[in-house]
């Protein structure tokens, strides 16, 4: 029995390591690629942007980060639902909103 959690927990994380979000601030100006298991993989940050403006580029980042990390948390929700899903008998397969 607890192989197998241990092997569902590795293909959950093989799952949101795999599935990628970004988030984004200042019409995007700033942009931040990550995975859903919250591993950042890339920042952008338009050439046009003001680097010496050093206020307004902590805001964009901060605001860029708050959104993917929101976005990995709803793929890392929908990752979840969808397993569990096909753990349960036939009809059960949405949990009755039990998660969401």
């Amino acid at each position: 029995m607890f192989g197998g959690m241990e092997e569902m927990k590795k293909q959950m994380q093989d799952a949101l390591t795999a599935i990628t979000v970004e988030g984004e601030a200042g019409g995007g100006m700033v942009k931040i690629r990550a995975n859903a298991a919250r591993q950042i993989l890339d920042v952008s940050i338009d050439p046009s942007l003001d680097l010496n403006d050093k206020e307004q580029l902590e805001d964009l980042m901060l605001e860029a980060m708050n959104r993917v990390i929101a976005a990995a948390a709803v793929k890392e929700q929908e990752e979840s639902q969808a397993m569990m899903a096909k753990l349960l008998p036939p009809g059960m397969g949405d949990l009755g909103g039990l998660f969401g």
